[in-house]
């Protein structure tokens, strides 16, 4: 799939089919996701990949609760990868702090997004959760307290697959050349 193509073809998966995902597809997008540039090298990530039926049950009730629902559909996936923020290098610590942006959140998103492009072109849905209950979901996994999360991804083949339409704001209004 040229890279075109596939940028325009991932998409949020919010409906799963109940069918397991091969660990060698898994280590695929995890390779992706390592191979993403960071700052100073960093690589501030590690990927727990979640596919026991039962851990994924699990931790799919820790993405929702009785008034924040909007990710109940996480109970059809069928793996997830829990990124926890690791610790970047003194460069890139140093280098957030005087520029004020959180590289380590930024180089987050680039793997992330590695992920789940990887997966489009496998033909795995994915779907970037920023809402999850982190205390519980650190208990289950045995994350260290003083460890961060970042995202959840939701993984799994999707249901009743179609490529929905993106509204996007018009290339006019989002760039610009030589000023603001």
């Amino acid at each position: 799939m040229k890279f075109e193509e596939l940028v325009k073809t991932r998409q949020s998966t919010r409906k799963f089919e109940n069918r397991h995902v091969d660990r060698e597809l898994l280590d695929k997008c995890v390779e992706a996701a390592r191979v993403a540039p960071s700052a100073c090298n960093a690589q501030p990530w590690k990927y727990i990949i979640v596919d026991d039926p039962e851990k994924v049950r699990e931790l799919a009730g820790l993405t929702y609760n009785k008034i924040v629902k909007f990710n109940k559909f996480t109970d059809d996936a069928a793996a997830f990868a829990v990124v926890v923020v690791e610790p970047g290098t003194f460069a890139s610590h140093t280098g957030s702090f005087f520029s004020n942006l959180d590289y380590a959140l930024i180089d987050m998103g680039i793997s992330v997004e590695n992920f789940c492009l990887q997966a489009t072109e496998l033909g795995i849905g994915t779907c970037i959760l920023g809402w999850s209950r982190q205390n519980e979901i650190k208990k289950l996994l045995d994350i260290p307290r003083n460890k961060k999360l970042g995202v959840l991804i939701a993984i799994g083949y999707e249901r009743d697959y179609k490529l929905r339409s993106k509204k996007r704001k018009d290339i006019d209004e989002m760039r610009s050349f030589n000023k603001y």
